[in-house]
């Protein structure tokens, strides 16, 4: 009688996490919500630079808040909602409660900081309201952080384009008819109001949380919480005043109208940063590398490797067309009013690269539970941009201002970045080489046609070795996938 034989086990194809169509649904929320913000701040540039440079130091100190109740403690909650048996409903009580009080806590530091300054009764009337209205968007997130968990950035997105359209509809409406800046700052209050209701009602409908309460438990594990999270805290305030010491030293040094020249070519280099950090590394990425770190190393790896060098590939062509095309960019968009901010981005572009990878590296870090390693960096960080700042600056506003910047972020992201290659070995040598190679023929290009006196020629050309880079390692990911499926 002849023996039955048992088939081999198929082996699992590689998931694809449908990373690409979550980045376009939050992506998609991001780009309104941006164009709109946007839209308000050159409307605004094109009014009054005095009132922007002020507009853009109260978003500066705003953003100081609202980095501490996101960053700080937005990464422990997705780690522990990822928890298999955890009490979801008590860990978003205790998170919202904590951030409500670092919240406060921060809003009145930030009102202490501007009597210290000496600030005019109408700046300070500015920071406090945008301050407050920001940091609304931190309690917010929390309710985001449960929706993405579950793999709902959709709804995540349909809350903010309607919460953004709300806001900066009231906020323009309010400049065009020359209303004053703490009146037109209460858009804020409205867009967050509108997040925190329609995150809450979504989180509650899609997340088993069995009511959201505190326990007499949970409040006793909230100070263990605050405890475990106050790393995360000093670390989002640490990388937050690298990122805005500068501006502080600008307005002491060169007033409103400096600040104004350089806030416009940070807002676009800034943003482009901002738009990979937040949808792509923190909401998508961040969830599956803290699962897949403890379920799956092997695939941890391959998908760090893929991220590093579709990050450093992507950033490149941008940095190229920020830095060709900078007097044609900040000339249409803000006028001519805002020259110097032109050759201020050439400077700045550089920190788009190392900002993408140190984010990305920042991430995986905490992934792996490094966040002290990383707190020390950031504090690193910090000491290195206050040094600048106050050797660099005084010398030279502008230029001081870019240089320490761009030296920061790229001491910042050299650290983080060596410590993941010795640790996991992301960088994939191979991949590096076809990045320089690209790079190498793109110049030649571009030097070899630049004489044609049509600018858009050479630049255009020297993009293409890009589009045949992306299309081979396109091609390279269909033939693993079809592999894996055939194995």
């Amino acid at each position: 009688m002849p023996q039955k034989t048992t088939a081999a086990p198929k082996a699992v194809p590689r998931q694809s996490y449908g990373i690409f169509s979550k980045f376009l649904q939050l992506a998609g929320a991001q780009w309104i919500h941006d164009a709109l913000h946007t839209f308000f701040l050159i409307y605004l540039a094109r009014l009054s630079t005095s009132d922007y440079g002020e507009f853009m130091v109260a978003f500066g100190l705003a953003s100081i808040i609202l980095f501490l109740g996101e960053f700080g403690l937005n990464q422990p909650l997705v780690a522990s909602l990822c928890k298999k048996y955890s009490h979801k409903g008590d860990i978003l009580a205790q998170y919202t409660l904590l951030k409500g009080v670092l919240l406060v806590a921060g809003w009145l530091g930030v009102v202490v900081f501007i009597h210290w300054q000496g600030y005019t009764p109408g700046l300070k009337n500015l920071v406090m309201v945008i301050s407050a209205g920001v940091g609304l968007e931190a309690i917010a997130s929390s309710f985001f952080v449960a929706i993405r968990v579950e793999g709902r950035q959709d709804l995540e997105g349909r809350i903010r384009v309607v919460a953004g359209i709300l806001g900066y509809g009231y906020a323009i409406a309010l400049l065009s008819m020359g209303a004053a800046p703490h009146w037109i700052a209460l858009f804020k209050l409205i867009e967050n109001v509108v997040n925190l209701v329609g995150g809450v009602w979504m989180a509650l409908r899609t997340t088993d949380f069995n009511g959201l309460s505190l326990k007499r438990k949970s409040m006793a594990r909230t100070w263990a919480t605050a405890k475990n999270g106050m790393v995360f805290v000093l670390m989002a305030l640490a990388a937050i005043l690298y990122n805005k010491a500068n501006l502080y030293f600008l307005q002491s040094q060169g007033g409103p109208t400096k600040v104004a020249q350089y806030s416009v070519t940070w807002e676009l280099v800034d943003g482009i940063s901002i738009l990979v950090s937040n949808l792509l590394l923190r909401s998508i990425l961040y969830p599956l590398f803290v699962r897949l770190w403890k379920s799956d190393k092997t695939e941890f790896t391959r998908l760090a490797n893929n991220s590093v060098r579709w990050l450093i590939g992507a950033s490149i062509p941008v940095m190229f067309v920020l830095f060709i095309e900078s007097d044609r960019i900040i000339g249409l968009i803000y006028g001519g009013a805002y020259y110097e901010a032109m050759w201020m981005q050439k400077w700045l572009v550089g920190t788009i690269i190392c900002g993408f990878v140190h984010n990305l590296a920042a991430y995986l870090m905490m992934s792996q539970g490094k966040q002290r390693l990383l707190l020390f960096v950031y504090i690193g960080g910090l000491l290195l941009n206050l040094a600048l700042c106050s050797t660099l600056i005084p010398m030279d506003p502008l230029l001081g201002t870019c240089l320490a910047m761009l030296i920061t972020k790229a001491a910042v992201a050299v650290a983080t970045t060596t410590y993941c290659q010795v640790s996991m070995r992301i960088i994939d040598i191979k991949s590096m080489w076809r990045i320089a190679a690209a790079c190498a023929a793109g110049a030649a290009l571009y030097f070899a046609t630049y004489r044609f006196g049509i600018r858009e020629i050479p630049e255009i050309l020297a993009l293409v070795p890009f589009i045949f880079l992306v299309r081979q390692w396109q091609k390279e990911f269909k033939a693993q996938k079809a592999q894996a499926g055939m194995s």
